[in-house]
């Protein structure tokens, strides 16, 4: 599946994506967005509680 998506990422672009690349990418990725919901989560509830 991983080769899959960087040839149809390869074609889009019309540069070279390797699948090392792009695991790196999406491990990258979804760090950052489970941080972020973390971060929504913790903050979003104090904000909450201040607010009222």
């Amino acid at each position: 599946m991983m080769a899959a998506l960087a040839k149809a990422i390869s074609r889009a672009t019309r540069t070279n994506v390797g699948v090392e690349t792009l695991k790196v990418l999406v491990i990258f990725s979804g760090a950052g967005l489970l941080l972020s919901l973390m971060a929504a989560m913790i903050y979003g509830q104090a904000v909450g509680a201040a607010l009222l």
